[in-house]
């Protein structure tokens, strides 16, 4: 009786060893509102800049990036702004006006209003609202008057404006939203 204690014990032991020598168990990857934020922000249609030309008051001034994604400064005409970063813009026009116009131009530009966000689905007043900076889900719905009673409060629906297709985050108070997105509240079925 003592031997077969004792083989159960072994064989139960060199289980236990080998479950230990597999390693953890991967978890699976979930895109998370965190890494939404870690992107580099790219001008659109309706974005405000103000642009300064150190040293040249009639070229500087606040302009909007137009519908077809340019900026229509003086002097040098149209700039493409959609899609590209400030910085990027900055060269942009500075290269413009080095090409016959100013010997070195130094450019500064920020954006001073962002495109605005929409929010659609299970929220109280659906609509465009103007985005603000460190926007998340939460404050975008406290925007449109709060959730419906029918809201699902777990998982949001967001398509970015450089994107075709809206994907799933976990509505959370950090789950960020970016100027341009598109933001879907679903309905919950239970």
């Amino acid at each position: 009786m003592f031997a077969r204690f004792l083989a159960l014990l072994s064989i139960l032991s060199a289980f236990a060893v080998a479950g230990c020598q597999q390693g953890p168990a991967q978890a699976p990857v979930v895109e998370t509102a965190a890494a939404v934020q870690n992107f580099e922000y790219r001008l659109g249609a309706g974005d405000k800049l103000r642009v300064i030309v150190f040293g040249e008051e009639t070229l500087s001034g606040e302009f909007v990036v137009s519908g077809a994604g340019a900026v229509s400064m003086p002097l040098i005409g149209e700039v493409k702004a959609a899609g590209l970063t400030v910085p990027q813009v900055q060269a942009g026009i500075e290269e413009r006006l080095r090409d016959g116009y100013l010997k070195d131009p130094k450019v500064s530009a920020e954006v001073l209003n962002y495109r605005p966000f929409y929010i659609l689905g299970e929220v109280k007043k659906p609509g465009e609202y103007p985005y603000t900076n460190a926007l998340t889900v939460m404050n975008a719905a406290a925007r449109a008057e709060g959730f419906t009673y029918r809201a699902d409060t777990r998982r949001v629906f967001i398509k970015h404006a450089n994107e075709t297709a809206e994907r799933e985050y976990p509505l959370t108070s950090s789950t960020p939203v970016a100027p341009g997105d598109t933001v879907r509240v679903g309905e919950r079925y239970f």
